[in-house]
């Protein structure tokens, strides 16, 4: 592993510091996951913890994602404020049931009386040679869950300072490293305010052009940006940091001073966050009479009373009074 000097901070050891930290301030956080203790993690971002805080705090698991899954939302709801290391994100389907159906609308069945603490860390990503089955990024999978929150770091000050945020956050919080960044290194900032959840970064100013993009593809971006600048064109970068909740804001406030967008997704172009992207751009840009909106159920789970869920979903009047009151600005 090549070596950092005290002044820089990579991404791999962000990890472990924001775990560290979190552990020494909280009791009740506690870490736990594949790997993660003894042999340090198997892309040695949690090295010593276990040694540190003892087995009942850091410990390894069985391979079983929907039982890490399980464990997470119950020592949640018993009070307690659980990271769970699931290495590959490409198998936290196997931990779906738990995640989606328990963890993220604990709070909206319990009537707002128990929410629920966890953070899931998964590796995601291709670039390494890891092949089809442990090179995805699977956020499409989770972006429509109400309850659930995203978040995807570009940078190691970044990863350490959503990583806490995360922690110490009361819903449950997936948070998506990439393999092709736990090397990359960058001058330490003092970590303050970690109150970052679902707030984006400009990480380059322009005026032509809004490039949009998370994890590996910000720096991407940041590379096409400066390769344009020779040729006369201004690139604005967008650092989504959080998919869900998306800048809403920071996006349609760039793509109102540009006039063009371009959203980099490492995944697949059918369903992905980056169409998401490009809809919240839209519909706050609706001169030169485009009017281009949509409808859907809002952004919690369904009611169980009749007259409650009648109201939820779209109908020939919402789309009604929709359109009336669009069509006449």
């Amino acid at each position: 592993m090549m070596s950092v000097s005290k002044d820089e901070l990579s991404f791999r050891s962000a990890i472990k510091e924001a775990i560290d930290e979190e552990l020494a301030a909280d009791d009740n956080v506690i870490f736990f996951g594949e790997d993660v203790a003894e042999a340090g993690g198997v892309f040695a971002a949690t090295p010593g913890l276990r040694d540190k805080y003892g087995d009942e705090r850091v410990f390894d698991t069985p391979i079983s994602e929907l039982a890490l899954a399980s464990a997470a939302f119950g020592s949640a709801v018993a009070g307690l404020r659980p990271i769970v290391e699931i290495m590959f994100a490409d198998f936290l389907f196997l931990a779906m049931d738990s995640l989606i159906n328990q963890s993220a609308k604990y709070w909206y069945l319990s009537n707002e009386q128990k929410s629920i603490p966890l953070v899931v860390r998964s590796a995601v990503g291709g670039g390494v040679g890891f092949g089809p089955i442990h090179s995805q990024v699977p956020i499409s999978w989770f972006l429509g869950v109400p309850g659930l929150k995203i978040v995807a770091p570009s940078t190691p000050n970044d990863a350490k300072r959503l990583l806490k945020a995360a922690i110490r956050d009361e819903n449950p919080v997936l948070f998506f490293e990439h393999k092709a960044l736990y090397s990359t290194t960058e001058i330490r900032e003092e970590i303050t305010g970690v109150d970052i959840l679902g707030k984006g970064r400009i990480a380059r100013d322009g005026s032509d052009i809004t490039l949009v993009s998370c994890m590996r593809g910000v720096a991407d971006c940041l590379e096409a940006a400066q390769l344009l600048s020779g040729i006369g064109i201004s690139a604005e970068v967008l650092d989504l940091r959080s998919l869900r909740p998306m800048d809403s804001a920071m996006i349609q406030q760039s793509f109102s001073k540009t006039k063009s967008l371009l959203v980099v997704e490492e995944g697949p172009i059918t369903g992905g966050w980056a169409g998401e992207v490009i809809a919240i751009a839209n519909e706050v840009n609706e001169g030169n009479g485009k009017k281009l909106w949509r409808m859907a159920t809002e952004d919690r789970p369904i009611p169980f009373s009749p007259v409650l869920e009648n109201a939820f979903f779209p109908s020939a009047r919402s789309i009604f009074e929709s359109v009336r009151e669009r069509h006449a600005k």
